[in-house]
């Protein structure tokens, strides 16, 4: 059973199985909030992990890469035929 007062630091990421999440999902959003890491596993496999969000996305300016890349002249031209089929053959 998952003892959520427990401190974790020495291993930095607390794992704990499928129902032991169901169970106590708001109880490990509260510690992953925090900075904490948890791992869910199943059949003691790590399937997926709990871990903070940014707290702001970063904006993407646009033209931000204007003079990185060329689009060639012939960007939308049809494909050569053996490269065509490739595709529909």
């Amino acid at each position: 059973m998952v003892d959520l007062a427990k401190d974790l630091v020495y291993n930095g990421v607390m794992e704990v199985n499928i129902h032991e999440a169901k169970t106590h999902l708001s109880k490990l959003l509260e510690r992953v909030a925090m900075g904490e890491e948890v791992v869910i596993a199943k059949a003691g496999k790590p399937v997926a992990k709990l871990v903070p969000l940014d707290k702001k996305p970063k904006n993407r300016i646009l033209g931000s890469a204007k003079g990185e890349f060329v689009v060639p002249d012939d960007f939308n031209d049809p494909l050569p035929k053996e490269i065509e089929d490739l595709f529909y053959k």
